[in-house]
């Protein structure tokens, strides 16, 4: 089995009940819980929850669009990854290496959070963004510094398999309480004094954080030694590669930021707002490029560079720094893993990479508006959604991922892919019929006989329609869940796992984020269902690169991959 990219041993993996009597058998793994749920609960208060109170005070789509952008901080965390690695915070430094990290970003969430709930969106949207992104910048650092705890507490009585699997518990618990018990909440009582009641959870935590165990700092010299072999480029050269990158980088992340500003700052009378759609279409591509394009191109220029024994160590170089071991940690997290994958893979690379960024855009780019869509659009009730989206929707998503390894042990890695690339362009035309009165569904239901049966347990048709469709969507995206960690769990190196699959994850993310501020103006000008007609359409070009990459390893091309990872179910 595979857990998030690592290689476990056989033993079947607990679920369910079990697995939660393990969380609490020993500190370490009810740490884990309770780290899990902190780690979940921002999440889905940030990038689901927050788009039902906007919906509710009539904000329009566009600007929604433009503020799930705040989920781009769970992309970029890489990039600051070193900093939590290796800075020492004063005063509360003292508490532990990781520890110290994590109480930091709960308090600032905390914070945050009461600031969410003590600003209006409708008056002053400028400043909720703030201390929206304020909160989503805590919370990605946070998953930094947990991430990092779970991989050094591990020990045999709890090894790192079973703590991610705790963790994945601890997180989905926190998607239920931040989703489904939020909406019943906010049918009772006021969005600011639920986010209140949030942030008082995440208050709790930090009493959990306090108590954690935690583990001593690793000797400065300890990355630098890794690089500093006979055969490596040259220090200066990759602080030359790390420099093309990081303005780069830099340069998308400002971008980014200023038209995020400028879209939802307060407009002197008569201003017209900029547009999301003429933002990418100018400014898109340059983004994808210097955040993609950029780092591949610099990438195969150091491959070059050891090919051609340019720029290379003659020797093991013996000297070192605090400076150089933190230009080595953004060395590993921003060049090392594709210059790794595209020395592996040659041109194939770019196949892999063209998978990557469009896989998910097909059910991805829309999530961000769900709860808008059910709410605003098709008038469905607090309490009705809550419990359609966030309770039966994620046992949908658990079956759709238990399919998903099925089909992986059955049929192989590649159909499994396919399969996750072309279902949920089915479900995007489930929930276009949806939008336009589900003559469809209610075909289908009738001859299910899933109306009669609702009328029997007092629901109706209204609520089959929905269920329905969260049952095609989220089955169909759970498989693609599945088969796509799967395959990345797969693509990557074995020397370099943690860090390659956190950089072409964050690809993912990326091109999600920026396609929803496109969507959020689409939905405005364009309707429901036509927008998801068309980004039915965009998973055809996902389609279309997994044929590509099954030519590609069908011919014999190298994956990196071990014969464990191609075997192995995935899970997260």
């Amino acid at each position: 089995m595979t857990v998030a990219g690592q290689a476990v041993t056989s033993n079947p993996k607990p679920k369910g009940w079990r697995l939660l009597k393990l969380a609490l058998q020993t500190r370490k793994a009810a740490t884990m819980l309770a780290f899990g749920f902190s780690s979940g609960l921002p999440f889905v208060l940030l990038i689901g929850t927050l788009n039902a109170w906007l919906g509710e005070v009539k904000i329009d789509l566009a600007t929604i669009g433009v503020l799930s952008w705040i989920g781009l901080s769970y992309s970029f965390k890489f990039l600051w990854s070193p900093l939590v690695d290796r800075f020492e915070l004063p005063l509360l430094g003292r508490l532990g290496r990781r520890k110290s990290w994590i109480v930091l970003c709960q308090a600032t969430m905390i914070a945050a959070f009461g600031g969410i709930a003590a600003t209006d969106p409708a008056t002053n949207i400028g400043t909720f963004a703030i201390f929206a992104v304020i909160a989503a910048l805590a919370s990605a650092t946070q998953d930094v510094a947990v991430d990092a705890w779970r991989i050094d507490v591990a020990d045999e009585r709890t090894p790192v398999e079973l703590l991610s699997s705790i963790y994945q518990l601890g997180y989905r618990i926190a998607s239920i309480v931040g989703g489904a018990l939020a909406l019943v909440l906010a049918a009772r009582m006021s969005w600011p004094l639920v986010y209140l009641l949030m942030a008082g959870l995440i208050g709790v935590m930090i009493f959990v954080a306090a108590r954690a165990p935690d583990t001593e700092r690793p000797p400065f010299t300890a990355l630098h030694e890794a690089l500093s072999r006979r055969g490596e480029i040259t220090a200066l050269a990759r602080g030359i590669a790390l420099a093309v990158v990081g303005v780069s980088w830099l340069w998308a992340l400002t971008s980014i930021g200023r038209f995020m500003i400028r879209m939802l700052e307060e407009l002197p009378p008569g201003a017209v707002r900029p547009s999301t759609s003429d933002f990418m279409k100018s400014t898109g591509p340059w983004i994808v490029a210097a955040t993609v394009l950029v780092p591949l191109i610099v990438a195969a220029a150091v491959n070059a560079m050891k090919t051609r024994h340019a720029c290379v160590l003659p020797s093991d170089d013996i000297a070192h720094s605090t400076a150089r071991t933190m230009m080595n940690h953004l060395y590993v997290a921003l060049v090392a893993p594709l210059a790794e994958l595209s020395a592996r893979l040659g041109w194939g690379v770019l196949i892999v990479i063209g998978l990557i960024l469009t896989y998910t855009l097909c059910y991805n780019v829309w999530a961000a508006f769900a709860f808008p869509f059910y709410l605003d659009f098709l008038h469905y009730s607090k309490d009705e959604v809550a419990f359609a989206s966030k309770v039966f929707g994620i046992f949908m998503t658990i079956v759709g991922i238990g399919l998903g390894g099925y089909l992986f042990a059955r049929l192989g890695r590649m159909p499994t892919v396919l399969i996750g690339a072309i279902l949920p362009i089915l479900g995007n035309f489930v929930y276009a019929d949806l939008a336009e009165g589900s003559a469809h569904i209610d075909a289908v239901a009738n001859v299910l006989g899933l109306n009669a049966l609702a009328g029997l347990v007092g629901s109706d048709a209204r609520m089959v329609r929905l269920l329905l469709a969260i049952s095609g969507e989220n089955i169909s995206t759970g498989i693609a869940g599945a088969a796509f960690i799967a395959y990345l769990s797969g693509i990557v190196s074995k020397q370099h796992t943690a860090v390659q699959y956190a950089l072409l994850s964050s690809l993912t993310f990326l091109i999600g984020s920026l396609g929803r501020g496109i969507a959020g103006e689409a939905f405005d000008t364009l309707g429901y269902a036509t927008v998801f007609r068309y980004t039915a359409a965009v998973g055809l070009v996902a389609v279309l690169f997994v044929l590509l990459e099954w030519i590609r390893t069908a011919r014999g091309g190298q994956s990196g991959s071990s014969p464990l990872r191609r075997s192995a179910t995935p899970a997260r």
